[in-house]
């Protein structure tokens, strides 16, 4: 029986690669605004400092799939982070889509369950085997208190820990976590699996919504392979010096 620490990911494209050197392949830039225009112009002045940006809800909710189509085509690699959440059949038709627009990441819900994630897996294997899927677990915005308030009971880690698990059982090539638990998914299940850590801010930024974090320089030491940062660079006054310090952090 394979275990978790010797499943290897699908693909073997170097974005993929939690072991890269360049610093850049670990930096991932949230567009989290409201307008393509907005999206290209913080891409354009974040240059070559970033290579892969991040497309969440808010964004792809005003532009649709063309703002992915136009992030691809200029050149840069996209993270989709829609984080499906359904029944099998349509998450594997919205992976088809997703593939076929040239993404190089994207999310699904840990917690949709082995048939769904089984089926995003399968569905992006079929359309573009480079397409790495990840599993979200628990959203870094949450805290225990908010995790009993839906049924879940526990330290927060044991839940992180199971839906990686199966996430990575099913086939998934990563997984979405805060740096926080890190460790201990690197402890149980290896590490030849991506961890993507949102909720990352430089020392002294202001956390916002986000309840669980960690500065660039602890979150790549704690064992995430990329991390996630928005505002720290979208609203910076020169979004390519504040990503370059970013990257001098996590060298």
């Amino acid at each position: 029986m394979q275990t978790a620490s010797d499943r290897v990911p699908a693909s073997g494209s170097r974005q993929n690669n939690p072991r890269t050197s360049d610093p850049r392949e670990k930096l991932i830039v949230a567009l989290d605004v409201s307008t393509a225009a907005a999206a290209q112009k913080i891409a354009a002045a974040v240059g070559d400092s970033a290579l892969t940006f991040k497309v969440g809800m808010q964004l792809y909710t005003a532009e649709g799939p063309q703002v992915v189509r136009d992030l691809v085509a200029s050149g840069r690699r996209v993270f989709l982070d829609l984080k499906y959440h359904d029944i099998p059949n349509t998450v594997a038709a919205a992976v088809r889509e997703a593939a076929h627009r040239g993404v190089s990441m994207l999310t699904v819900h840990a917690a949709g369950g082995g048939k769904m994630l089984h089926a995003a897996v399968q569905a992006a294997r079929n359309a573009n085997p480079e397409l790495m899927v990840l599993g979200v677990t628990v959203l870094t915005s949450m805290d225990e208190d908010d995790l009993a308030k839906i049924g879940v009971h526990g330290p927060i880690v044991e839940q992180v820990t199971r839906l990686a698990d199966l996430a990575l059982a099913e086939g998934c090539q990563g997984v979405v976590a805060s740096a926080r638990e890190a460790p201990a998914l690197r402890a149980k299940l290896g590490h030849k699996f991506a961890i993507v850590a949102p909720g990352v801010r430089p020392a002294g930024s202001a956390h916002d919504d986000q309840a669980r974090v960690l500065t660039p320089a602890e979150a790549i030491a704690a064992g995430a392979s990329h991390i996630v940062v928005g505002r720290p660079i979208t609203e910076a006054t020169d979004p390519a010096a504040a990503a370059r310090a970013i990257l001098g952090q996590i060298s």
